[in-house]
Parts: structure tokens; sequence; C-alpha cells
């Protein structure tokens, strides 16, 4: 069994914008489910071939932003559909050519790192480096460590989500990534301070928010 969920904060109502990703999450024990929020239709693929595929079948439920049907960034190569496989986790290209130079990670999941992206494209200084983590559960805790290792001098690591604070992966991730986390790097939470409803109801209050989330995240 597969299921595909609207999820992604894009300035529309709370149907639109929740797929409750953290009611999962909070059911996620045993290796019960797959709870996963890709970026790229090459992950998107691989994913739900590997599902297809699997001997031991166990649910599978990806958030799917309505947006990235028609992001042009987030489009693969054929190379990349023919070969390959699905990355729990995916890291940042550009950051890990001058890894040494990184002092912030920015760890996002789902949609938000493409308004992340956009934004640190357009500053002047160099950006930090930005993480996906497209498997949630089974939390990828072999490929974050490994991931996180290769940024040496990173002192600060950020975990950005458009949901507010009590809803999203937050409640979720928090005491994973403390538990793997060196005592010389610290943990911040960036994203919505907790709130009753999923969604704003306005899109200029929307917009409004998610530029100082992604502004605070890429400082």
């Amino acid at each position: 069994m597969t299921l595909l969920l609207p999820h992604g904060y894009e300035g529309q109502g709370p149907e639109h914008s929740s797929g409750r990703l953290e009611r999962f999450l909070q059911l996620a024990a045993e290796g019960n489910f797959r709870v996963v929020n890709c970026t790229t239709a090459a992950q998107y693929f691989h994913l739900l071939r590997k599902q297809a595929r699997r001997n031991r079948q166990r649910p599978l439920v990806i958030f799917t932003p309505k947006s990235l049907l028609r992001l042009p960034q987030a489009t693969s190569r054929v190379d990349d559909l023919a070969g390959g496989r699905f990355e729990p986790v995916l890291d940042d290209a550009d950051a890990k050519s001058r890894a040494a130079d990184v002092n912030r990670v920015v760890l996002a999941s789902g949609k938000v790192y493409y308004d992340l992206l956009a934004a640190a494209d357009k500053g002047t200084s160099a950006r930090p480096a930005l993480v996906r983590v497209e498997r949630l559960y089974s939390f990828p805790e072999p490929e974050l460590r490994a991931t996180l290792a290769g940024y040496p001098n990173a002192t600060e690591v950020v975990w950005c989500q458009e949901e507010p604070r009590n809803m999203g992966a937050w409640g979720f991730v928090a005491p994973r990534l403390r538990a793997l986390l060196p005592n010389d790097k610290s943990l911040r939470y960036v994203g919505r301070p907790d709130r009753a409803s999923p969604a704003e109801g306005s899109s200029s209050a929307h917009q409004v928010e998610q530029d100082r989330i992604v502004g605070e995240a890429i400082g």
C-alpha cells in the first residue's frame, strides 16, 4: 500500500498545506511503515520502484507538494532515472566542494528546500550547507551521521521546516538529531511557532512568514 498525501506550505488552506506528517511520525515504530518526503523526480521514481519490488511489504507514506510537479529544479535527468537508487539523505554538492569553510548545516525535508536554495543562491557570501532528509522513517541515522561528519568545522545545525513547531517533523527528529550530534555542534529549530491551525489562511501573511523562516535559516 502506498499513500500519496498533499503536503506543502504554498499559501493555501489547511487541507492543501498539511497531510499531518506529525501524526504518521507519532505512529512510526518497530519498522511498521516508511515515511518519505522526497524532492526530485528520480527520488520519487526509485522510491516507487523499490516499493513494488520489495519482498517484505509494508505501507509507504509519501508527502507530495503540488508545486514540485511543475518546479523545473525538481526535475531529473534520464541518467538519474535509468541508474542510481533512492537516497535517504541528499548532501549539498556545492557545499561539499568547500566543506572546510562551512560553519552551518541546514537540514530540511520536502519543498522548503527549494525556497532555501533560491534564497541562498541570491546571497553574496558563502551559504550554509543545505542537506535534504528525504526519508524520515526509518530515521536515516547512519547517513546523517556520515553527512554531518563531512563538515568538520560546522558548529551549528539547523532544522528548518515550514510547519508550526508543534507539527511537522521537528518533534520526531529533534531527540534523534541531538543523540547523533557531537558536543561541539548545537541544534536549533527554525520554522513557524506553535499554532492551532496548519495554515495562515492568507497568502500575504503566508509569504511574510515564509520569507522570515528562509531568511533566518540561511542567516
